[in-house]
C-alpha cells in the first residue's frame, strides 16, 4: 500500500500541466487560455513556502477515491503544486482533474461554481453547461439554471471532491456553492472530501452579521461580512449550526493544511476570480466589495481591479484621479463603460489586511448626487443588512458603525471557536 501511494505521488509530478480555457457557452472549453492575462504572482516565490494546502496531500485522499465513481467541483485554482511546498513558478502545477484521471480515478461528474471552469466568465453572468476538450468530461455548471447539483447529476457518484480556492468573504458566492453543494450530497447520502486552501483574508473577523431576512447567494448564514474561516472550517460550521434543508447532515472529510494559522499570509499564485488579479486586490475586496451594491465603479474594466474606484458623478475638484472602465476580460459591461469616473487609485497604497468604511463613505460624501450612489436591494444583500447604508446617508461615524456590530460579532466570535482547526 506505501508502494502505491509512493508510486502515485511520484506519477503527480510528472504530469504535464493543463492548457484549457473556458467558455460561457455550451461548447469547447479548451482554447480560450489566452484571453486570461496571466497572473503576475506565477512568476514569484511565493512568500510562504512551507504551507502544503489539502489537494497536494494526495497520500490522504487517494486512497478513498480509489475505486469510486466519483464527483469533483473545480475551477481553475483546483491544483496539485509540483513542489509540494509549492514555489510559484510560472505553470508549476497540475490541474487536479488531470492529475487523477492520470492516476485512473473514476470521474464520472465534474461541477464548476461562479465564473466557470476555467475562471473566465464575468461575476454574476450565467454559465452554461460545457465540455472540457482534453478530458472529454461534461461541464455541469452551478451558476446557471440550477446552484444546487440535482438528484439526476448525482446519479452514479460515490464521492464528492470540493476542491475550490475562496477569499474569506460572505459576498464572494463559493461559500455559498460549498452550502448547495453539501446539502445535495447529504440528500443523496454521498460523502463529500473537501481538500482545504489557505484563507488570505483569514487573520481577522470584522464587518455587519447577515440578518437572516437578507440571505441570498450572496450571503446565506448569519456570519459577518469578514469570516475568518477556511472553506473546511467552514463547512463544519454549516454541518454543526444545522444550517442545510432540514438540518440535515452531510458526511465531510476534510483534507487539512499543513503548517497553516490564520495569520499566515498567503499569496494566491492564481486568481481565484477574473476581477481579483492580485495580493492588493484580495487585500481591499472586503472594503471596495461594497462598491458592488452602488453605482461607482471598482476598477472593472481596468487592470485595477478592486485597487481604485471613481464615477462620474463623484466630485471632480475633490478627487484628482480618474480612469476610464472599458470591456475587458472579466467585465464586458463594466459600469460607466466608456465614461471619466473620478475617484480614487489604492494600487500603490501598502494594503492593511482589515476591512474598513472609509472608501465607500468618503465616496458617498463626495457624490455631486448621492440619490446616484447606492443601489438599495443590491447594497442590502451585500451588506447583509439595511441599516449600513442608512447609517452612512445618516452621516454617522465609522466609529459609531461600528459600535452596532459588536455584539453581533462577539457572538460569532464564540460560534466560529467550536469550528476552527488551525489556531
Amino acid at each position: 500500500m506505501c508502494f502505491k501511494v509512493f508510486k502515485n505521488t511520484v506519477l503527480f509530478l510528472v504530469l504535464i500541466c493543463i492548457s484549457c480555457g473556458n467558455k460561457v457557452k455550451q461548447e469547447d472549453v479548451g482554447s480560450k487560455l489566452n484571453e486570461q492575462p496571466p497572473n503576475e504572482l506565477l512568476h514569484q516565490v511565493l512568500n510562504d513556502k512551507s504551507i502544503i494546502v489539502g489537494a497536494n496531500r494526495t497520500e490522504a485522499y487517494l486512497p478513498l477515491l480509489q475505486g469510486k465513481r466519483v464527483g469533483v467541483l473545480a475551477n481553475q485554482t483546483s491544483v496539485i503544486f509540483r513542489d509540494k511546498k509549492r514555489k510559484a513558478t510560472f505553470l508549476n502545477y497540475n490541474h487536479i482533474i488531470d492529475s487523477l484521471i492520470s492516476l485512473n480515478i473514476n470521474i464520472k461528474k465534474v461541477f464548476a461554481p461562479e465564473h466557470g471552469f476555467r475562471g473566465t466568465a464575468d461575476a454574476g453572468e450565467l454559465v452554461k453547461d460545457g465540455k472540457d476538450t482534453k478530458t472529454g468530461l461534461h461541464i455541469n455548471s452551478l451558476h446557471g439554471k440550477h446552484k444546487k447539483p440535482t438528484k439526476a447529476k448525482l446519479k452514479n457518484i460515490d464521492v464528492m471532491v470540493f476542491d475550490i480556492q475562496d477569499v474569506g468573504v460572505r459576498f464572494y458566492t463559493y461559500i455559498s456553492t460549498l452550502h448547495y453543494v453539501m446539502e445535495a450530497c447529504a440528500e443523496q447520502n454521498i460523502p463529500l472530501i473537501i481538500l482545504d486552501r489557505p484563507n488570505p483574508n483569514g487573520n481577522y473577523i470584522d464587518g455587519p452579521v447577515l440578518e437572516k431576512k437578507h440571505s441570498s447567494f450572496l450571503g446565506m448564514h448569519p456570519i459577518p461580512l469578514v469570516h475568518g474561516m477556511t472553506l473546511g472550517e467552514y463547512a463544519k460550521m454549516i454541518n454543526g449550526e444545522a444550517w442545510l434543508n432540514d438540518g440535515v447532515t452531510c458526511d465531510i472529510t476534510i483534507i487539512e493544511l499543513e503548517n497553516y494559522s490564520h495569520e499566515s499570509f498567503y499569496t494566491l499564485p492564481i486568481r481565484p476570480s477574473p476581477n481579483l488579479p492580485n495580493d492588493q486586490s484580495i487585500i481591499l475586496y472586503p472594503s471596495l466589495g461594497l462598491f458592488e451594491g452602488t453605482d461607482i465603479n471598482a476598477g472593472r474594466g481596468t487592470e485595477f481591479q478592486f485597487q481604485r474606484y471613481g464615477a462620474p458623478f463623484l466630485d471632480k475638484a475633490y478627487y484628482k484621479f480618474n480612469y476610464t472602465p472599458v470591456a475587458n476580460f472579466g467585465a464586458k459591461y463594466p459600469k460607466h463603460k466608456n465614461k471619466i469616473c473620478y475617484g480614487t487609485d489604492l494600487s500603490k497604497i501598502e494594503a492593511e489586511r482589515r476591512f474598513t468604511l472609509n472608501y465607500i463613505m468618503d465616496a458617498y460624501n463626495h457624490a455631486t448626487d448621492k440619490s446616484k450612489v447606492f443601489n438599495t436591494y443590491n447594497f442590502t444583500v451585500h451588506a447583509g443588512t439595511e441599516k449600513l447604508q442608512k447609517q452612512i446617508e445618516a452621516g454617522l461615524t465609522e466609529t459609531e458603525i461600528r459600535a452596532t456590530w459588536q455584539d453581533d460579532l462577539e457572538a460569532y466570535k464564540k460560534m466560529r471557536s467550536k469550528y476552527l482547526i488551525y489556531d
